[in-house]
C-alpha cells in the first residue's frame, strides 16, 4: 500500500496538529459520496446526524434514530477505504445512561467507524470517559450543538458574551481531560476559536468558527450547491450541482416525452446466456 493510500487513524490527526498541518473533514451519508470524497483525499468523513435535513427531509437533527445512523454509517464505511470515519451518536442515544452510550457507540464501530462524536460539555464527561476506557475514540462538539436546538433558541452563534466564552473554554478543557481526541467548534466567535485551539493539545475542527482552528468541516450538500436556500452563510459553495441535476433530469424528461430516448440505435444489452 502506498503511503498516500494508508488509512487515516486517530493518532494521525494529533500528528497533524503537532506539525501545524490542517485537517480536512466533510460529511458523507452514502457509499457513492464516501468513495468520491475518499478519492479526493479527505482526512475525515463525518457521518453526521445532519443527514436528518438534506437526506431525510426533517427540519432538525432530533428525528434521526440509531437505526438511521447505523444504516448510513455502514454505507459510508463500505464506500471509503482510506479516510477516518467518525459517526454521530444521535439524540438520546447517549444522554440517558452511559451503558446506552457504550452499546450504541459499539454498534457504529461494528459498522466500521473509527470513532464517534458526541455533543456537549462538562455534563457528558463521565460518558466520554466510559467510552474511552472501553477503547472507543470520541470526538467532542461545542458551540452550536444542533441536538440542543430548542434550548439554544435556534441555529445562532454561541458564546458571544464573556460568561458564555469562559464556560465554553472550561468545557473544552474538561472534554480534553475526559479523553476526546478532537473537538468540533461550531459557530463561535473567531477569536474564541483561536484561543481554544491554541490552548488545547488536541486538534480542533471548525465550522463557522473562522480560520484559526486546526481543521475545517462542512456539510457536503452545502459545498456542492445542493442545499438551496438552506445553505448557511459561513459555507463556501465549490460547485453548483443542484442546477446541473435539474438540467440533466429535465433533458431526460423531454427526451422521454418526445421519444428521443431510447433511440432505435441505442446499444442493446446482449443476454449472457
Amino acid at each position: 500500500m502506498k503511503p498516500s493510500e494508508r488509512p487515516v487513524r486517530v493518532p494521525d490527526l494529533q500528528r497533524k496538529k503537532t506539525r501545524g498541518e490542517k485537517i480536512s473533514m466533510l460529511t458523507a451519508y452514502d457509499a457513492t459520496m464516501a468513495r468520491l470524497l475518499d478519492a479526493a483525499g479527505l482526512d475525515v468523513l463525518l457521518v453526521g446526524d445532519s443527514l436528518g435535513m438534506p437526506v431525510l427531509g426533517y427540519n432538525t437533527t432530533l428525528n434521526v434514530t440509531m437505526e438511521d445512523m447505523v444504516r448510513h454509517t455502514g454505507a459510508v464505511c463500505r464506500g471509503a477505504s482510506r479516510a477516518l470515519i467518525v459517526a454521530d451518536l444521535p439524540f438520546l442515544a447517549y444522554q440517558i445512561t452511559t451503558e446506552d452510550a457504550l452499546r450504541n457507540a459499539g454498534r457504529l464501530l461494528r459498522e466500521g467507524a473509527g470513532g464517534v462524536k458526541l455533543e456537549g460539555g462538562r455534563s457528558i464527561c463521565p460518558t466520554i470517559q466510559r467510552l474511552v476506557s472501553a477503547g472507543i475514540p470520541v470526538m467532542g462538539h461545542l458551540g452550536l450543538t444542533p441536538q440542543s436546538f430548542h434550548k439554544l433558541g435556534g441555529f445562532r452563534r454561541q458564546a458571544t458574551q464573556p460568561e458564555g466564552a469562559e464556560a465554553l473554554v472550561a468545557d473544552a478543557d474538561a472534554l480534553q481531560e475526559a479523553g476526546v481526541f478532537s473537538l468540533v467548534l461550531e459557530c463561535i466567535p473567531y477569536d474564541l476559536a483561536e484561543r481554544v485551539s491554541a490552548q488545547l493539545h488536541i486538534p480542533t475542527i471548525g465550522i463557522g468558527s473562522g480560520p484559526h482552528c486546526d481543521g475545517q468541516v462542512l456539510v457536503i450538500n452545502d459545498l456542492l450547491g445542493l442545499s438551496g436556500s438552506a445553505t448557511p452563510p459561513f459555507a463556501k459553495q465549490y460547485a453548483n450541482l443542484g442546477d446541473a441535476v435539474v438540467q440533466a433530469a429535465s433533458a431526460y424528461h423531454q427526451d422521454v416525452l418526445t421519444g428521443t430516448f431510447p433511440s432505435a440505435d441505442q446499444p442493446e444489452k446482449k443476454s449472457s446466456s
